[in-house]
């Protein structure tokens, strides 16, 4: 027999308030998401649901029948003469009559509430594990829908003889993997030199640009409780069961059973979760919306997929720095804010000369808390033999109230809605507080970009590397990467 406790969701963790009356009246719809996105294991809780929900209602009509019997015998027994001895213990009497009944009533009240908080967490953690609605904007399937293209390639015609960027990197000394697999392991690397200067002028280049277009600078932590990273829409494994975040170890010991240990903590794939995280349990202003944010951090994930041309050098790691952009706002403006979002990246990689391809991503490749995703690929040289040479440099999420009802995140309305009310007509009851949706997307994820900026900047006859311009200013006025003498 396992020793192992199961631990429940801590005390401090935000209390989810999820949609399950719209999953009772569309299980149908639900049904359908979980199949065309490959929850194939979560297809058939929308029916549980329903079939827990009515098992609900059959006890809240027991509890509410009880309880007016209840308030009936206590009104009784206010007008009614009890025995001087231990209560209940006298049947004969009148007043021992009413206090035995109230006694049986009050016993089953509490089996009733029991049965009821039973079911309601079943409901809720079935709930919790169904994706996100998929928007009519993404295409069914596997196959993704390019939507347009950034720049011109100068490099996609290049022969074999093109190297990759891992090649470049040791030839530069800039990258070394060696070194790291010794310290680390594989799937780590070190940055050095101008490669460890490129990082830093990324990371710059693409905080100014989401700056310049109303996104404040934010710093998160690397560390983040489990709870709030499955709020969030991640889990520390896939749908195949492979491992996908670095769980931290924390000592569990505990007074008693009943009291709770430390809540299980992971070091952060994205700092997606942790912005989304910072207004757990709070309520914004309407008018302040749309709320964006903008911060650097490193990056973890365990799984870095199987070895091989896919995850050569730098293109899949399990530690690498990355920009990201997070924003609440209110259900009618979601588009807006993803079209700005949209609008930084393609600046960003437009100014750095990358040849991209924008592409509208099918349901099997949205994640658990999105409705839509635009992913923009870069060409890489190096992987014409993959993908025809394409890789994945950012992505752009809507996830509506998805993360916001799980982490109690709401909106307070209010007038601020009513002003911001733009279709003419008569006017909608107003409630007074709502979920506001939230929409993430990478302004830079730098090892890959790094990759890409490596391959395509170089100049085989001549053995350098060209440093976009915009990136000058960082890498104190260098304009080549090149050999380092001897």
């Amino acid at each position: 027999m396992s020793t192992v406790p199961v631990w429940k969701r801590p005390s401090i963790a935000p209390k989810p308030a999820l949609n399950t009356r719209h999953i009772r009246e569309n299980p149908d719809l639900y049904k359908q998401t979980c199949i065309d996105r490959n929850y194939r294991d979560q297809q058939d809780n929308p029916q549980e649901i329903v079939q827990l929900s009515k098992g609900l209602n059959h006890l809240q009509r027991n509890a509410r029948d009880l309880r007016q019997l209840r308030n009936i015998v206590r009104t009784k027994l206010a007008s009614t003469p009890i025995p001087d001895h231990v209560p209940g213990t006298d049947t004969d009497s009148q007043g021992g009559r009413l206090l035995a009944e109230a006694k049986q009533l009050k016993e089953e009240f509490g089996k009733v509430e029991v049965q009821e908080d039973d079911l309601r967490e079943r409901i809720e953690a079935l709930a919790k594990d169904l994706p996100n609605l998929t928007s009519t904007e993404t295409p069914i399937g596997r196959e993704p829908r390019v939507l347009g293209y950034i720049s011109d390639s100068s490099n996609a015609g290049l022969s074999s003889l093109a190297r990759n960027h891992t090649y470049i990197g040791r030839q530069f000394d800039i990258l070394d993997f060696e070194a790291a697999g010794t310290t680390s392991g594989w799937g780590w690397y070190f940055l050095k030199n101008e490669g460890a200067l490129l990082e830093q002028a990324l990371v710059q280049y693409a905080l100014s640009v989401a700056m310049k277009h109303g996104f404040s600078m934010v710093t998160p932590p690397s560390m983040v409780y489990s709870h709030i990273a499955g709020a969030c829409g991640f889990q520390p494994r896939d749908q195949g069961g492979e491992q996908q975040s670095y769980v931290i170890a924390q000592e569990q010991r505990r007074a008693s059973p009943d009291q709770e240990g430390k809540p299980e903590m992971a070091m952060a794939g994205t700092a997606e979760i942790l912005f989304a995280g910072m207004k757990a349990n709070t309520t914004l202003e309407a008018r302040h919306l749309p709320l964006k944010v903008v911060g650097a951090s490193r990056c973890y994930r365990a799984e870095a997929g199987a070895r091989g041309l896919d995850t050569k050098g730098l293109y899949r790691v399990h530690e690498f720095t990355k920009v990201e952009m997070f924003a609440w706002t209110l259900k009618d403006e979601e588009q807006v804010v993803f079209d700005a979002m949209l609008a930084v990246q393609k600046e960003i990689l437009s100014g750095l000369g990358l040849h991209c391809r924008i592409l509208e991503m099918p349901s099997t490749d949205l994640g658990a808390s999105a409705v839509r995703k635009i992913d923009i690929e870069a060409f890489f040289p190096s992987r014409r033999l993959k993908n025809e040479g394409w890789g994945e440099v950012t992505s752009t999420s809507i996830c509506t109230d998805y993360q916001t009802r799980r982490l109690n995140t709401r909106v307070k309305l209010g007038t601020a809605k009513a002003e911001k009310e733009i279709t003419p007509g008569p006017k909608a009851t107003i409630q007074s507080s709502d979920f506001p949706s939230t929409i993430n997307g990478t302004a830079m994820a730098v090892p890959r970009v790094i990759a890409a900026l490596l391959e395509n900047g170089w100049n085989e006859k001549d053995d350098y590397v060209q440093v976009p311009e915009v990136l000058q200013y960082w890498m104190h006025g260098k304009i080549q990467i090149k050999k380092k003498a001897t």
